[in-house]
């Protein structure tokens, strides 16, 4: 599977596919505290929560995607330049040691293998300062063979969203505790609030409040905070 064919379809004809994000993103952007000066966003989708946290919050933003036609979108749309929205990957980031306070991944480790998932914590703790953050969220407990599809042309068989990970709550933060302290999993439900009309905004409050009661259920992911563990 070529992950960068996929994430060019999402960022060109499918870019219309970020819109029911706002409520996840609108989340992460809360979890910024005033202390925190540079944020890195990993994984742009539209860049709504660029433009977001540039509008309501005091720090300067940087961004990372493999896509040039994201990075490209960005740099338009949000008025960010060649040294705050850069083409790159996770696991090789063109940025200094220990130069954010915070660094954003959502909806991005379930797309990375094990050896790049090792990688990019590695560089997550590189380029953040000492005991700065890593946020960021996944699919909670996806069964990816329910989103397999077959490539017309090919024959191949892919997830659609080109999904190779999936995350339960306590493998996820087993992962996390290798190379960060302060490690925090939960779950949570997003869904698209402001998409919905007023049936699905009822249905909407109904799963939220199961949720918080305890409850799973499909389409929920797993919120995760890691604090990047000091020199010794």
């Amino acid at each position: 599977m070529q992950q960068e064919k996929i994430w060019d379809y999402f960022q060109g004809e499918r870019v219309d596919s970020f819109e029911g994000n706002a409520t996840r993103l609108n989340f992460l952007a809360r979890r910024l505290a005033p202390a925190d000066r540079r944020v890195l966003n990993v994984g742009v989708g539209n860049g709504h929560l660029e433009r977001t946290i540039r509008a309501g919050h005091r720090a300067e933003v940087y961004a990372l995607d493999p896509s040039e036609v994201a990075i490209r979108r960005l740099r338009s749309t949000a008025g960010m330049d060649a040294d705050h929205a850069k083409v790159g990957y996770a696991q090789a980031m063109p940025f200094p040691d220990g130069y954010f306070d915070v660094v954003i991944m959502s909806e991005v480790i379930e797309h990375l293998d094990d050896a790049v998932i090792a990688a990019t914590f590695g560089e997550v703790s590189r380029v953040l300062r000492e005991r700065g953050r890593l946020l960021g969220t996944v699919p909670a407990d996806e069964k990816l063979e329910n989103n397999q599809v077959a490539c017309p042309r090919c024959g191949e068989v892919f997830h659609r969203w080109g999904h190779v990970q999936s995350f339960s709550r306590e493998r996820l933060a087993q992962l996390l505790q290798r190379d960060f302290d302060g490690v925090i999993v939960r779950r949570v439900y997003f869904g698209s609030w402001h998409t919905l009309n007023w049936k699905g905004r009822a249905k909407w409050l109904v799963k939220k409040s199961l949720q918080l009661l305890g409850a799973r259920g499909a389409g929920e992911n797993l919120y995760f905070e890691a604090v990047r563990r000091a020199a010794r």
